[in-house]
C-alpha cells in the first residue's frame, strides 16, 4: 500500500555531529571564568580533604554550574554534546581521572601519603592546573575540528553544483 521512496541524488539527510553546529566560533568559546568552575571541580576531593566545612560551598558551586550550563551556556551544549561524541573527550577525562586515582597509588607504594592541608591544597592546584591546560587544549582541538568541517562542508558543497551542458555538436566527433 504505502511504499518508500528513494531520496533524489542530491538531498543529504541534515549534517551530523560538528557540521550541524551553525553558530559562529566566536560565540561557542567557554569564557574564562567558566574555566575556573571546572578547577574547582577538579580540586574539590582536595579542598575537602583540606577544608572539610568547605563541602556546602561546593554544592553550592555544582548547582550553579548547572544554573549557568543550561541558561548562559545553552548555545553551546550542542558543542558540548559534539565532543562528548569525541574519543578524545573522553580519553582526556578518563586520563585525568586515571591521574587523580594513579597518583595517589603511586604515592601510597613509596610510602608517602597526602594528609596534610598545606599537600592537599599543592595536590589540588596541580589537579585544578592540569585539568584547565586539558581543557582549554580540547576547547581549541573541537574549535579547530569544527572550522575544517565547515571548510570541508563548504568544499563538498561547491563540487556538487552541476556542470554546464555542453554545446551540441553539428556532426561526428573526430579525433
Amino acid at each position: 500500500m504505502f511504499t518508500k521512496t528513494a531520496k533524489p541524488a542530491g538531498t543529504d539527510a541534515a549534517p551530523k555531529g560538528l557540521a550541524a553546529i551553525t553558530e559562529p566560533i566566536e560565540e561557542l568559546k567557554l569564557p574564562v571564568w567558566f574555566f575556573g568552575f571546572e578547577a574547582v571541580f577538579a580540586c574539590a576531593y582536595d579542598l575537602i580533604k583540606a577544608y572539610p566545612v568547605l563541602l556546602p560551598v561546593l554544592g553550592a558551586l555544582v548547582v550553579a554550574n548547572i544554573a549557568v550550563s543550561l541558561t548562559m551556556m545553552r548555545k553551546r551544549l550542542r558543542l558540548a554534546k559534539a565532543l562528548w561524541r569525541g574519543k578524545e573527550t573522553r580519553k582526556v577525562a578518563i586520563g585525568l581521572l586515571a591521574l587523580r586515582l594513579g597518583s595517589h597509588f603511586v604515592l601510597n607504594a613509596v610510602g608517602v601519603t597526602v594528609t596534610s592541608t598545606a599537600a592537599h591544597l599543592v595536590f589540588g592546584v596541580v589537579m585544578a592546573a592540569i585539568t584547565v591546560g586539558l581543557l582549554a587544549f580540547t576547547q581549541q582541538t573541537a574549535l579547530r575540528a569544527l572550522e575544517n568541517a565547515r571548510a570541508k562542508a563548504a568544499q563538498d558543497a561547491l563540487h556538487l553544483v552541476p556542470a554546464a551542458p555542453l554545446a551540441a555538436q553539428d556532426g561526428p566527433a573526430t579525433a
